[in-house]
């Protein structure tokens, strides 16, 4: 049977973390009533003009100064035509001739390990569509226009992944980048975050790219590795019956696991760019771009270098620190207020994450403060609470980020340092549990385990396991 090779390129759309609109002042925030972020500019109607948000622009140089593109210093807006009920104006401004950044590239890991440039043909800026909302009951759809003219930036990647896990490793790194910039959230689920995949198979040794599909409607990591398997399976079992296969769009059903035709290449309409009359040119003087470039913030990369001699964390602590912006400005804030690095790396890596898991949440919906996590690693660390009240203590943190101070004096949970009244409990365990004394004193070292535990369970867990232990070998 020949040997396939798959050849992925993709187009990432990113929309924006600005608070308003990219050519006019209604808010971008995701959710409200339908139609009620609008204007007369956002829904299209004659004679209105687009004013550029600043913003827009300097967030789409530190994501391309980000990914080692070359800023375009003068470059300007086009007019991309397409008639479409949710495209109010009949059609988008967007950059075709002179986008902003061209030719950059960033590293991903490969599953063997090694490092792989993804090459980044351009990232232009653009405004966004509104969405179409169908309603079967009726047999209509209706139109919110609360997302027209949310900032966009396009990143258009060369074909250079080979693989579903390459092409996750380029989404996350990519992600994350924008993530440590400010420049968006990223949440796939919301769409602000959304990847259209560009697939097309060739045999092992082939110079010449075979024909491409592009396929939409992906809105996760999980569906996207999904849709890569399924297209590629699909074209190479065309290729394998002796048919073509047809340069196409084509929408992706997750539930399904199948993507079907959307319309050919032959039915896409001409776009017919031209300029955009109502947008001046954008000049970058080297002043503005050097001014951006001075506020780049550290991103994943360095952090893990410096979290490693710092901080003095192995490595695997600080990749997961670093994986998410969140987790790394909980730990940097959480550690300058109690100056215990590995004490707030450990809670962030085992309770955390243990808690995120089980709630299926993601690190950016943490919502503790790290004031309250310090506060409860100190409690632990001056022995006012013990460990596992520490843990029930951390989850009301976790939940509602409850004063932990506060919390313990309400809930009567401070440890018990009481020597008289500790002695009294261990004199009487001791005087209820003849067995495990004698298992104890016949070289059974094991049974003061239990003795520990019936002591705890007797103090309602209120008690320093350390002191108990040392009390219990002391009478023993």
């Amino acid at each position: 049977m020949k040997q396939y090779e798959t050849v992925i390129g993709l187009e990432v759309h990113v929309e924006l973390a600005t608070k308003t609109k990219i050519f006019c002042g209604c808010s971008t925030e995701f959710g409200g009533a339908p139609n009620t972020h609008t204007c007369p500019v956002c829904t299209g109607m004659p004679g209105s003009l687009p004013v550029l948000n600043k913003q827009v622009v300097e967030y789409a140089i530190a994501v391309g100064l980000a990914t080692n593109c070359e800023i375009t210093q003068y470059c300007k807006f086009d007019r991309k035509n397409y008639f479409y009920p949710d495209n109010p104006q009949n059609y988008q401004i967007s950059q075709l001739y002179l986008p902003i950044c061209r030719n950059g590239g960033i590293e991903i890991e490969t599953e063997e390990g090694g490092e792989k440039t993804i090459g980044i043909h351009e990232i232009h800026m653009e405004e966004d569509a509104g969405k179409l909302v169908h309603d079967d009951w009726n047999d209509s759809s209706l139109v919110d226009y609360n997302r027209s003219g949310v900032p966009l930036i396009e990143i258009v990647s060369e074909p250079d992944m080979r693989s579903a896990q390459e092409v996750i490793a380029y989404l996350d790194k990519l992600r994350m980048i924008i993530q440590y910039l400010g420049a968006s959230d990223c949440k796939l689920q919301e769409g602000s975050m959304r990847a259209d995949v560009n697939l097309s198979v060739r045999e092992v040794g082939q110079k010449e790219f075979g024909t491409r599909t592009e396929m939409k409607n992906l809105n996760s990591f999980k569906a996207i590795a999904r849709a890569i398997e399924g297209e590629k399976n699909r074209q190479i079992d065309l290729l394998e019956a002796g048919e073509k296969v047809i340069q196409e769009t084509r929408r992706w059903d997750d539930t399904k696991e199948y993507s079907y035709a959307m319309r050919s290449k032959e039915d896409a309409q001409d776009y017919r760019y031209f300029p955009e009359p109502d947008l001046v040119p954008i000049l970058i003087s080297d002043e503005w771009l050097q001014e951006i470039r001075s506020r780049q913030p550290e991103l994943r990369t360095e952090k893990l270098e410096r979290y490693k001699k710092e901080y003095e964390i192995p490595e695997y602590d600080a990749r997961i620190l670093t994986s998410h912006k969140k987790l790394a400005d909980l730990f940097e804030e959480t550690t300058a207020l109690c100056s215990q690095p590995k004490k707030v790396s450990n809670w962030l890596m085992v309770e955390t994450m243990r808690l995120l898991k089980e709630h299926e949440m993601e690190p950016d919906q943490l919502a503790f403060s790290p004031e309250n996590l310090a506060k409860l690693i100190q409690m632990t660390e001056r022995k006012e609470i013990n460990s596992s009240v520490a843990k029930k203590v951390f989850e009301e943190i976790f939940r509602d980020d409850v004063d932990p101070e506060r919390y313990v004096e309400e809930q009567g949970l401070k440890t018990v340092s009481d020597d008289g009244a500790l002695r009294q409990t261990i004199e009487k365990v001791i005087a209820d549990n003849p067995k495990s004394v004698e298992d104890y004193h016949n070289g059974k070292t094991k049974a003061i385990g239990f003795l520990v535990g019936q002591t705890m369970k007797a103090m309602q867990g209120k008690a320093d396991p350390g002191m108990v232990n040392q009390i219990l070998k002391e009478l023993l």
